[in-house]
């Protein structure tokens, strides 16, 4: 892997990252029990002479490469874990781990991100201060980023980048900016609470039914009479329960769903409104109700300045593509904890037909591993750079 003559990183990959990331995509482990996939991160940072740190994760792990000038600690992160998903893509090399797949691509990420270390490991004296290299669990469980901050295992960070494939894009396209990329994530669970009675009878309970039906519809106005049109949120009930017997009104019943939105002000204004319409729906019918409300993740906006600072390399190396917001949400952004972060999009397919994240025929192809390596790199070594001349 060799960089041209110019300051832009430019990596070749090779057939060796190629196997990696054929062999990663047949072996994907769920969140949190992704030990093999650790153990062969380990083993190939190692092989490249790269330091593992020791920390209190035990999968998922921190490597660190240190520059021969002094400057700020840059982390460059990547996600491990698979999907309990039966592949179909109709692959080469599908997965071997029955019921498991990378079917949000997390295989592109590890090996782009490898890439990016062995080629900084090998040109270290291109790097301000060090590169900390985080290949992060449980991504998908939404609870990773912040296990991982739980256990101090980064340490003090000056900024920290993160990448997500994207099949909307073409391999060679990035995204990066200051406009909001991926949605705050909301999951609740309402219960209401009722007497029960039998079917024939029921004017000797206060069955909940009728109060979940309502609720349901009225919740469905919060987003069309509260929200701009021109600000984008979802409200989906996703999953209803209630009753066991065909004669018997229960005393309770329920129902499930997410939330997603791009902006906080938005995101406070429906969890307010969500529990006005739950509570007052509740106690017209005579009964009480029990609300979860759960922000799996917040919206994840990069960082305005570093966004700035590492959108002006992306053109060297690949086409700079307008941000397309994505309603999924992402835990990366919990690491704004630590330090200014950034984000971009990597695209992965773009054909016509192509399949989305987490479905079982989603293909991401070996295109997208070189525009992950040059972005890593890249923003790296000019976050450095900005860095040292503050």
């Amino acid at each position: 892997m060799t960089d041209q003559t110019d300051q832009t990183v430019h990596i070749d990959i090779k057939d060796d990252l190629i196997a990696i990331r054929r062999h990663l995509h047949e072996y994907p482990e769920l969140g949190f029990k992704e030990f093999e996939t650790t153990k062969y991160l380990r083993d190939q940072l190692q092989s490249h002479g790269i330091t593992v740190l020791d920390t209190a994760l035990e999968t998922g792990l921190v490597a660190e490469i240190k520059g021969d000038n002094p400057g700020p600690r840059i982390a460059l992160r990547a996600d491990i874990d698979g999907l309990p998903v039966c592949e179909r893509s109709g692959v080469d090399r599908p997965s071997k781990n029955e019921g498991v797949m990378h079917a949000c691509g997390h295989d592109i990420h590890m090996s782009g991100l490898l890439a990016a270390a062995f080629w900084l490991a090998e040109h270290s004296n291109r790097i301000r201060g060090s590169v900390v290299i985080l290949f992060q669990p449980a991504e998908e469980t939404s609870e990773g980023a912040q296990h991982v901050i739980a256990a101090d295992a980064l340490g003090h960070l000056d900024a920290i980048v993160g990448t997500h494939n994207n099949p909307d894009y073409k391999p060679g396209q990035i995204a990066v900016g200051e406009e909001p990329m991926m949605a705050g994530c909301v999951r609740f669970r309402v219960t209401f609470n009722a007497d029960g009675t039998h079917g024939a009878y029921p004017e000797a309970g206060t069955g909940p039914m009728e109060a979940m039906a309502s609720t349901i519809l009225a919740l469905q106005g919060i987003v069309s009479r509260n929200v701009s049109p021109f600000r984008p949120v979802v409200l989906s009930v996703t999953q209803v329960q209630g009753g066991d017997v065909w004669n018997v009104i229960p005393a309770h019943a329920g129902f499930m769903g997410t939330i997603r939105y791009f902006y906080q002000d938005d995101g406070d204004l429906v969890a307010r409104r969500f529990r006005e319409v739950v509570e007052s729906t509740a106690a017209a019918y005579g009964i009480t109700a029990d609300i979860v409300y759960d922000t799996v993740a917040g919206p994840l906006v990069s960082d305005a300045h570093l966004a700035q600072v590492v959108a002006r390399d992306v053109p060297d190396y690949a086409e700079l593509a307008p941000i397309k917001p994505s309603m999924a949400g992402e835990d990366f952004y919990n690491y704004g904890e630590l330090a200014p972060m950034v984000f971009a999009f990597i695209g992965s397919n773009g054909q016509p037909g192509r399949h989305g994240l987490h479905n079982p025929e989603f293909v991401a192809l070996d295109g997208a591993i070189k525009p992950a390596a040059e972005f890593y790199a890249n923003a790296a070594l000019r976050l450095g750079d900005e860095w040292s001349h503050r």
